[in-house]
């Protein structure tokens, strides 16, 4: 089980067993989170979410899993790329899921639009917007995590970390 939740393995058991998703473990997101572990944590808040708001928690799980199929490291541009990764990667990641998967309007527009306000373009369905919100929230998680640890791994800056910390008290 990934997430402890029978349910929510059965759902995304056929995307996650494919090669291709596989593969996104060898890029990295953010910091030290990889591609698919990314995926995995915006699909499960996006599952947990629609699903006690009575949503289309399926169509949420499943194509936030495939969200940021866009198989590539976003740091450099290689293969031709045109365009900042924030706003074309997108649409590669529905791109690249279409060959592999069949999906529904809504796990499309998911997909799409899950870079929504960066992108203009404003997301059809109540599940795009939830995939949106727990994209924001996992990279501000993924990120804090990761100066948290570097921070706290330093000595000079786990000092100056604690005296901004007292500094922010005090005041």
């Amino acid at each position: 089980m990934l997430k402890n939740d029978k349910e929510f393995d059965f759902i995304i058991y056929d995307i996650i067993q494919n090669q291709t998703v596989q593969s996104m473990k060898n890029y990295k997101q953010h910091y030290k989170t990889s591609c698919y572990e990314h995926c995995l944590q915006v699909s499960f808040i996006s599952y947990k979410f629609c699903k006690k708001f009575r949503l289309d928690y399926k169509s949420a799980a499943r194509g936030a899993m495939l969200h940021d199929l866009f198989l590539y490291d976003w740091r450099y541009r290689e293969n031709g790329r045109k365009g900042l990764h924030a706003f074309t990667h997108p649409k590669t990641a529905l791109e690249n899921a279409k060959k592999i998967f069949y999906l529904s309007k809504k796990e499309e527009d998911i997909i799409l639009k899950h870079m929504w306000p960066l992108t203009i373009k404003m997301p059809k369905y109540p599940e795009s917007y939830v995939v949106s919100f727990a994209d924001k929230y996992s990279t501000i998680k993924e990120s804090f995590s990761y100066y948290q640890s570097t921070i706290l791994s330093k000595k000079f800056l786990r000092l100056a970390y604690l005296f901004f910390s007292l500094c922010i008290v005090i005041i």
